[in-house]
């Protein structure tokens, strides 16, 4: 009994070692080499702070220069082989009042001046750095003076002289190479495919096979004894590099941008109005096709966040774990427990100028409104916009009717605005409207323009594109004036490609109707002898943006951009007085959807 015994007391302590052996062996990785990516993305030219009321102690430039200095401090202060860089995912700039004050000023523009004084690495490029042409942007990215490289694998610039002088210059380039501690780390970038359908790229191409294009540059950038590779990427939104990593291989980080999304973890500081979603944790992970778990991260835009992800490597460059301190980190100030000072350079030759610039558009007042006009694209909200949408499709067609005969055209039947245009973000409240408010509402340097004799099978076709995606919000959803519009979102959802030819024909338009009584569709088919249209419209859409099949027919721009035709509207149509008998805040029945 007692060599029984002796024998199970025997065999359980070696059980018990040959546990810990096991534990031992299963316990992680010493890290050869810890990197801390601190990044961003959609800045979008919110450089004075995230917002008005309570935002307006978040956000902002000069703070968010503090945050990035104290977090590169704060990586630094460490015994182990440390590294830091700082990465954008693109969009850094975008029309707006804010973004006028640079274009007013030129270059080098105050978004560039920002980022050349915080220092960033790299930078990918976003469809918003497009929306001004390549000339505007190859002066966005030239004042940096190099210090700063552009990576997009998928993009071919040589139809653009500007822009391709800093290909040349190695200015923009497909993927760069860093260096921190002696280790090599390469960024590779990539641009959405949807960038000539909603951005104005003019001659700069889009491989719409951008998986390719990364991986041969992460190829070359592996040939090159590369350990460490980082993909920043631009394709709207980070399910878009969820759905990515699986199909590349030798990735370690990816960064996405476009999306806005906030990735975050229980006990992070959040903006107000932000709210934690257990589903959205930092940082979400995704497979590779060589089985590497590979992070995946981005940012909510605005400056409101500055994202750091430390990552620790072995000697191979493999990722073998994240720092728990990882995830988003608040840019804050006033009375707030982590509130940070401004950087005082950014605060000068930044902040101050454009705060400077845009209370002189604030204190110009020009009208009344009897009623809050609706902007929010936050989700859940509709696409229509029944008070600024209506508004700034009125003023598309008074504008372009009165302009038309100074062109030689002929006035036009109905005005369309596609809702993407419409960029204050905001509900701006019932009161006081200031010249602040057009820049707000109509941000971009699109031109009132005429499109000529549109048959009305293809102004079916605008129309199906314009309530293809309803009720999601999306850009391409249509604000209307001079005509009726009915539709149901049970009918087929039409398809077209960027070049505006339908793929899969849509059938959930009902009705059309033009103001004078004649009906172009009824029943969802096109009415026999219905007469052709001139639309009024921004250049943007006459040009094909939001996939709008216009299909190349001339246009006639009229020298006078959307924004300048809403101030007129107001000022010079309306008398100063946006009333609710014109504007009710529901609508007075322009688009009618039904089941």
């Amino acid at each position: 009994m007692k060599k029984t015994l002796r024998l199970l007391s025997i065999l359980l302590i070696l059980s018990l070692l040959l546990g810990s052996a096991t534990v031992a062996s299963a316990a992680p990785k010493k890290p050869f080499f810890t990197l801390t990516i601190l990044h961003n993305n959609d800045g979008e030219s919110r450089l004075i702070n995230a917002g008005d009321g309570p935002l307006a102690d978040f956000g902002g430039v000069a703070r968010f220069a503090t945050v990035v200095d104290n977090l590169r401090a704060q990586a630094l202060n460490s015994d182990r082989k440390v590294g830091v860089i700082l990465l954008s995912s693109g969009d850094n700039f975008l029309a707006g009042p804010q973004f006028n004050a640079s274009l007013t000023k030129g270059a080098p523009y105050y978004d560039t001046i920002a980022m050349s004084l915080i220092g960033y690495d790299a930078s990918a490029i976003g469809n918003h750095e497009f929306d001004f042409g390549p000339d505007v942007l190859a002066e966005f990215i030239g004042g940096f003076n190099g210090t700063t490289p552009f990576v997009s694998a998928n993009l071919d610039f040589s139809a653009e002289p500007n822009l391709q002088a800093l290909v040349d210059d190695g200015v923009i380039v497909k993927s760069h190479i860093l260096k921190q501690e002696g280790q090599l780390i390469g960024i590779v970038g990539a641009t959405t495919p949807l960038l000539p359908a909603i951005s104005s790229p003019r001659g700069v191409t889009v491989d719409p096979d951008y998986v390719t294009a990364i991986q041969t540059e992460v190829d070359a950038l592996t040939a090159q004894k590369v350990k460490i590779i980082i993909v920043i990427s631009h394709l709207q939104n980070v399910n878009e590099d969820l759905a990515l990593a699986p199909m590349l291989s030798g990735v370690d980080v990816m960064i996405a941008g476009g999306g806005d999304e906030l990735l975050a973890n229980p006990g992070n500081l959040l903006v107000p109005g932000d709210v934690l979603n257990p589903n959205l944790p930092y940082p979400l992970y995704a497979t590779g096709a060589d089985g590497a778990e590979v992070p995946v991260v981005t940012t909510a835009g605005d400056y409101k966040y500055v994202g750091r992800l430390v990552t620790n490597f072995d000697k191979d460059g493999q990722v073998i774990s994240v720092d728990s301190i990882s995830g988003p980190v608040r840019v804050a100030g006033g009375t707030n427990p982590d509130a940070v000072l401004p950087d005082p350079d950014v605060q000068v030759q930044v902040v101050a100028p454009v705060q400077a610039y845009v209370a002189g558009l604030a204190a110009n007042v020009i009208a009344t409104s009897e009623v809050p006009l609706e902007g929010r694209r936050a989700p859940g909200f509709a696409p229509w916009k029944p008070t600024s949408g209506n508004l700034m499709a009125d003023a598309l067609l008074w504008q372009a009717n009165q302009l038309a005969g100074d062109f030689g055209v002929a006035p036009a039947d109905v005005g369309i605005q596609n809702g993407g245009g419409i960029r204050n973000n905001s509900l701006i409240p019932a009161g006081p409207i200031t010249e602040l408010n057009t820049f707000q509402i109509a941000a971009f340097t699109n031109f009132v323009s005429i499109v000529h004799n549109i048959p009305p099978a293809q102004f079916k076709e605008i129309m199906e594109n314009a309530v293809s995606k309803a009720p999601q919000a999306d850009g391409r959803f249509a604000q209307i004036a001079g005509f009726t519009l009915v539709y149901n979102t049970s009918g087929t959802a039409q398809v077209v490609d960027n070049a505006g030819n339908v793929l899969t024909p849509g059938t959930r338009v009902v009705e059309i109707r033009l103001d004078n009584g004649t009906y172009i569709v009824q029943s969802g088919a096109v009415v026999p002898c219905a007469p052709s249209v001139n639309i009024s419209t921004n250049d943007f859409s006459a040009r094909g943006g939001d996939q709008y099949p216009f299909r190349g027919v001339p246009f006639t721009t009229l020298g006078v951009t959307y924004q300048q035709a809403l101030f007129n509207y107001i000022v010079d149509a309306l008398n100063g007085l946006i009333s609710a008998a014109d504007y009710p805040a529901g609508g007075e029945g322009r688009i009618i959807v039904v089941p």
